[in-house]
C-alpha cells in the first residue's frame, strides 16, 4: 500500500520556501488533501489553499491552529523551518544569534510539544527534524546555526525515548549541501569549493530528501536516529 494512503494529515513548517515548499507542493500534487504548510511571516503568492500563517513561539496561535483543525489524526510533522546568521562568535550580534536559536530550536520544540498529545492519543505519530552537516564539521561563522542544529540530536533522541511506546517515531536528517534552500545565499566561488569537498562531487537533489522522509515514515522501528544525507561529506 502506498504510504500516503495511510496518512491522515501532514504538517510542514517552513513551507514558504526551500525544502519545506518543495515538500508541500509534492504532497499536494500527489493528491494528499490534508497537508498544511506553515509559514511564519507572509503566506506566499500561491494558488495552494494549504498555507497557514503561524508564529511557532506563540502558544495561543498554536492552540487556535489545533482547534481549527479538530480531528487531526495519524499525524506526520516535518520540521523544515530554519534560518541562519553568519558571524564570527567574537563579532556576533546577540539578538541575531538568539533569533536563530528561537526559530530553529525553540519554535520547533513548541509546536512539537503541542502536537504530541494528539499523536499519543491516536497511538500514531511521525516527527522528522532537519539538522545539518554544518553542526558536524564546525564551519567558521556558523555558531548560532550549528548550535541550533546540534541541539536537535539530543532533542530527537529524548522525544523518541519518551514516545516510542505510543507508536511515535522521532528522527533526524543531517542534511549536507543541496541544490535548494539556503544554498542560494552561498557565493559561486564558495559553492565551487564546497562541491569539490563533497566525495560525491555534486549537490544533493530534493528528491533524495523526499526518499529519506518516506523511509522514515514507513519504518516504525527506526526511532531516535540521525541519518547523514550528505554525499559522503564528514
Amino acid at each position: 500500500m502506498d504510504y500516503l494512503k495511510k496518512l491522515i494529515m501532514i504538517i510542514i513548517t517552513g513551507a514558504s520556501r526551500g525544502i519545506g515548499k518543495y515538500l508541500l507542493h509534492y504532497f499536494v500534487n500527489r493528491g494528499e488533501e490534508n497537508v498544511i504548510g506553515i509559514c511564519n511571516n507572509t503566506i506566499p503568492d500561491s494558488n495552494l489553499a494549504h498555507y497557514y500563517k503561524l508564529n511557532l513561539k506563540n502558544d495561543t496561535e498554536i492552540k487556535n491552529f489545533i482547534a481549527q483543525n479538530d480531528g487531526i489524526n495519524q499525524l506526520t510533522l516535518i520540521n523544515a523551518a530554519g534560518i541562519s546568521y553568519n558571524a564570527f562568535a567574537h563579532k556576533a550580534d546577540l539578538e541575531s544569534w538568539i533569533e536563530v536559536i528561537e526559530t530553529n530550536l525553540i519554535g520547533l520544540f513548541n509546536l512539537t510539544r503541542h502536537l504530541l498529545p494528539i499523536m499519543r492519543s491516536n497511538n500514531y505519530g511521525r516527527i522528522i527534524n532537519f539538522s545539518s552537516v554544518v553542526a558536524q564539521q564546525g564551519v567558521a561563522g556558523t555558531s548560532a546555526y550549528a548550535a541550533s542544529k546540534a541541539a536537535l540530536w539530543g532533542l530527537t533522541k529524548t522525544l523518541a525515548a519518551e514516545n516510542a511506546s505510543k507508536n511515535i517515531t522521532v528522527n533526524n536528517i543531517n542534511l549536507g549541501y543541496f541544490n535548494i534552500g539556503m544554498i542560494d545565499q552561498v557565493p559561486e566561488s564558495i559553492l565551487t569549493q564546497i562541491i569539490a569537498q563533497v566525495p560525491a562531487k555534486r549537490l544533493g537533489d530534493p528528491t533524495e530528501i523526499l526518499s529519506t522522509i518516506k523511509y522514515m515514515i514507513e519504518t516504525p522501528y527506526l526511532n531516535g536516529a540521525s541519518i547523514d544525507l550528505n554525499g559522503g561529506l564528514f
